[in-house]
């Protein structure tokens, strides 16, 4: 897994202040039709004194009410939105949620089942992992309406279904992407290790030693040439100083990270870039993946390439600055609206290596030469075989 993903690297280039924010999300649907009691009393697994299974043989997988279209695992967790989930078995991730050590696996029939390792309430396990999964906002609903704007697009999700876009505890999310500065996925991933093993333990897993994302107090602890010698560089003065000015923060932080998902994203996106080692793409990235700002486009020079060949092509040669990384990230919203973030993800997995070898060449087809007669005629079509899909799945 790790060889296949370290060449997913989004270098780092300059993101100017982002465009206004869209009308509040729509597409919101209840936990209430997706979530069910699972135990009617609580029961502590880290008090169980018996070997707890940890290999997909051993372990008896809990249904969820989740179908491939709206989740699939391999496009969502080892494609850079998080460090911290790992690959313990085929089409099988694990990792931690809070207090919670969970695992999550695409089974035979196309749906989802998971099971937890370690918690002291499965009820709230499994709660906190459909909010984790931003299971409130119904992928195939916006996805439609991609596809009704974008002929292109409704080729590549033929392919591509299920690739969401996760909902992080903010400063989780914070110190990965501080860590992800002009580097590489394996190297992040060891970083986020090291800062994660001064968490809880909460068990192992296919290998892999998982541990409750520690607090900000124990964040604190970390010195600069602690991190220096376990490999950060210059990010060590970065984590360092960006935890103590959270510490500055009333309520210690937290309270303030969790604030910015009230603001507009120009408001988020410049309180993120007050604190050390955050520049405007990992804000986009943090708001993004964490803040519910859900039309906010990270632009790198992945991201600008895409733009120029499908949305602004006669920004095609410029170079990356501020001013057209601004453009960029209005083409994008102008184009696929208040989500337009999740297009964007869907649009950079398919860039990937791993990807991009399995796709038909046909979907790197541009709309030119295509009337806007076609263009529509295809859309509507993908449109109505996904209702038919839908149907027939009721």
């Amino acid at each position: 897994m790790r060889s296949s993903i370290a060449r997913m690297k989004r270098p780092k280039s300059p993101l100017p202040p982002s465009p206004s924010t869209p009308p509040p999300p729509h597409h919101r649907q209840s936990f209430t039709k997706l979530i069910t009691s699972v135990s009617t009393k609580r029961r502590n697994i880290l008090q169980n004194p018996q070997p707890l299974p940890t290999s997909a043989a051993e372990i008896k997988w809990k249904p969820l009410n989740i179908s491939k279209s709206e989740l699939y695992l391999p496009l969502t967790f080892p494609t850079g939105q998080t460090f911290r989930w790992k690959k313990t078995g085929s089409l099988q991730y694990t990792g931690p949620i809070g207090p919670h050590l969970i695992s999550l696996k695409q089974l035979d029939d196309n749906g989802l089942g998971y099971f937890c390792h370690f918690t002291d309430d499965e009820d709230r396990a499994r709660i906190e992992l459909f909010d984790f999964l931003n299971m409130g906002i119904s992928l195939n609903s916006i996805w439609d309406e991609f596809r009704a704007a974008d002929s292109r697009f409704a080729e590549l999700a033929l392919h591509l279904e299920g690739a969401r876009v996760l909902r992080q505890d903010p400063l989780e999310c914070l110190i990965q992407f501080i860590c992800s500065s002009n580097n590489n996925i394996q190297r992040i991933t060891k970083m986020v290790d090291f800062i994660s093993s001064k968490g809880i333990f909460l068990g192992n897993v296919g290998g892999f030693d998982f541990y409750e994302f520690p607090s900000m107090e124990k964040l604190a602890l970390l010195s600069e040439a602690e991190l220096r010698e376990a490999g950060f560089g210059y990010r060590a003065k970065y984590i360092v100083g960006t935890v103590a000015a959270l510490q500055s923060k009333p309520g210690g932080g937290q309270e303030w990270l969790a604030s910015l998902r009230k603001l507009d994203l120009q408001g988020s996106v410049g309180g993120l870039s007050s604190l050390p080692g955050v520049g405007p793409k990992v804000a986009a990235c943090i708001a993004l993946f964490a803040l519910d700002h859900h039309h906010a486009i990270p632009v790198d020079t992945h991201v600008w390439k895409i733009a120029t060949r499908f949305l602004v092509p006669e920004l095609a040669g410029t170079s990356l600055t501020p001013r057209i990384c601004s453009r960029v990230a209005d083409a994008f919203v102008s184009k696929y609206g208040k989500y337009a973030g999740w297009a964007q993800t869907l649009l950079f997995i398919s860039e990937l290596p791993s990807q991009k070898a399995v796709l038909p060449p046909n979907v790197w087809e541009t709309d030119k030469g295509r009337s806007s007669v076609e263009i529509q005629v295809k859309a509507r079509q993908y449109k109505k075989q996904r209702e038919f899909l839908a149907a027939k799945e009721n």
